[in-house]
């Protein structure tokens, strides 16, 4: 990737961070307001998810900056991990969240039975500017997301995805709650958030322990580097020992282990591992493409390595042209 791409790339993100954390302050003091003032468990246990989710804006920005460094001495392969330690940070933050909502709703329902009055129409009001504005920031965020393809800002995003739904179940329980004057429907809702919250804590979860942990991509992009490297049987591409393949970030780190014909020069071999590198990178922002070459003699594959030493033979040379 080109050094004016990637500032380009980081700037965006950079740029959506601070997006969601001035939405979230501002929701966040509405939220509380309203909820003090209201009386609500929900609106409540709605501004304490929205301060979770300030918390990860915050980490998220962090994330960003940290991972745009080049890589040093000290950080070889870049610092891409930032965004996967962040994104899990954020996503224990939520699971922590909705265990916290389910415990104050419980424990009002039994305290109270549901016979928790307070005052529903400020609450309504606040939850539904919430739901508009999260709508249009999560939507923001995502395109930002899908274009630098950060594991960080997607998970601030999924933050703010929960808190439409959230925002606008609590925006239909309030509501419920003034035309039917049942208050117990407060803190169910509240648990209906929780749970809610709490999916998605955990399905983060097991995304970014993944990119911690090295695990590898998706068949979808796995399926990508099989097809280009099938693309090459017939420029001297005899054989594919391994593929291994993990994610830093928004970076891709591809090992590949080919066999090529066993008679082919040092430069030839050269100029196919580029072609191949290329191709890889063509199809991904940002990969880091490393190719080992060993002989196809060794690979046990008698058959191609009398062939390749055939063509090699008769003069006949191997379809390296573009």
């Amino acid at each position: 990737m080109k050094t004016s791409e990637n500032w380009q790339i980081n700037v965006k993100k950079k740029i959506a961070a601070g997006v969601s954390i001035a939405s979230n302050l501002t929701l966040i003091a509405l939220k509380i307001a309203a909820g003090i003032i209201s009386g609500s468990i929900s609106i409540i246990s709605e501004a304490l998810h929205s301060l979770v989710d300030l918390a990860a804006s915050f980490i998220a920005f962090f994330s960003v900056m940290k991972s745009s460094k080049p890589a040093d001495d000290d950080h070889p392969f870049g610092h891409g991990k930032y965004e996967d330690l962040a994104g899990f940070v954020e996503a224990i933050l939520i699971i922590l969240t909705a265990l916290y909502i389910l415990y104050i709703a419980i424990e009002k329902l039994i305290r109270t039975g549901g016979a928790h009055h307070f005052e529903t129409t400020l609450g309504i009001a606040i939850m539904l500017v919430s739901t508009i504005v999260n709508l249009c920031v999560s939507a923001y965020l995502f395109y930002v997301a899908k274009k630098t393809d950060s594991i960080a800002l997607q998970t601030d995003a999924e933050h703010l995805r929960m808190d439409v739904y959230s925002s606008f179940a609590i925006l239909l329980g309030l509501v419920a709650v003034k035309y039917t004057g049942l208050y117990i429907l407060d803190p169910i809702f509240a648990i209906i958030v929780a749970a809610i919250i709490l999916r998605t804590g955990l399905s983060l979860t097991k995304q970014a322990s993944n990119n911690l942990l090295d695990g590898t991509l998706p068949d979808c992009e796995k399926d990508i580097i099989k097809n280009i490297l099938e693309s090459f049987k017939n420029r001297g591409l005899m054989g594919v020992k391994s593929v291994k393949a993990s994610k830093s970030g928004s970076k891709r780190v591809i090992q590949l282990v080919i066999f090529l014909p066993c008679k082919m020069t040092l430069k030839d071999t050269h100029t196919l591992c580029d072609e191949i590198e290329n191709s890889i990178a063509a199809k991904f922002q940002y990969a880091s493409v490393i190719i080992h070459a060993e002989p196809n003699c060794i690979s046990g594959d008698k058959k191609q390595c009398a062939l390749c030493n055939e063509i090699i033979k008769n003069g006949l040379p191997l379809n390296l042209a573009p």
